[in-house]
């Protein structure tokens, strides 16, 4: 018995599947949803990995400051989880209020990527003190939107305003010992 291998679907084919499975551009959406913030997050690894060998292990940090290597495997989980939330948010449909909550996970999402720029990017401590100050307050506004839609997705994002409380108190000490 020889194998086949099997071929990528055709146009055709996707637009047959699209006719029999109408809730395929949903699945696709929540796919997107998913992997966005995973998207983002290697996004904002750029500027930093691009500084933690020049500029960041030279700053003067407290003993408490976690071991470069940690950092990678928790902001990974972090996005992962918010991209779960958000998936559940997307498929509570309830009169207008997933899209005010997925409107301020962005731009949470926003100020996340912009901490990094300008943080590592920048160079700036003190300016990643005010931009992490604005996500840890969209974070907040963001598990209180969600919590109005999907409790169980605004649970998930606790952890990451663990870690950004957590990290605030990083950054501000960071500022604190470097002062120019």
């Amino acid at each position: 018995m020889r194998l086949r291998r099997p071929r990528a679907p055709s146009g055709r084919t996707l637009r047959r599947m699209s006719k029999r499975d109408p809730g395929w551009p949903s699945r696709a959406a929540d796919f997107a949803a998913l992997l966005g913030p995973l998207a983002v997050g290697a996004l904002g690894s750029v500027p930093t990995a691009m500084a933690i060998p020049s500029w960041y292990r030279t700053l003067d940090k407290p003993s408490w400051n976690p071991p470069d290597r940690v950092f990678g495997p928790v902001w990974t989980t972090l996005y992962a989880l918010m991209g779960v939330a958000l998936v559940l948010v997307r498929r509570r449909p309830r009169e207008g209020s997933t899209e005010r909550a997925q409107a301020v996970f962005w731009l949470q999402l926003a100020l996340n990527l912009a901490w990094s720029f300008v943080f590592f990017g920048n160079r700036s401590v003190q300016g990643g003190l005010a931009m992490i100050a604005l996500l840890w307050l969209a974070i907040l506004a963001t598990v209180a939107e969600f919590w109005r839609v999907n409790r169980s997705a605004a649970l998930l994002l606790v952890p990451y305003l663990g870690w950004v409380s957590f990290a605030s108190l990083l950054n501000a000490e960071i500022a604190r010992r470097n002062r120019a």
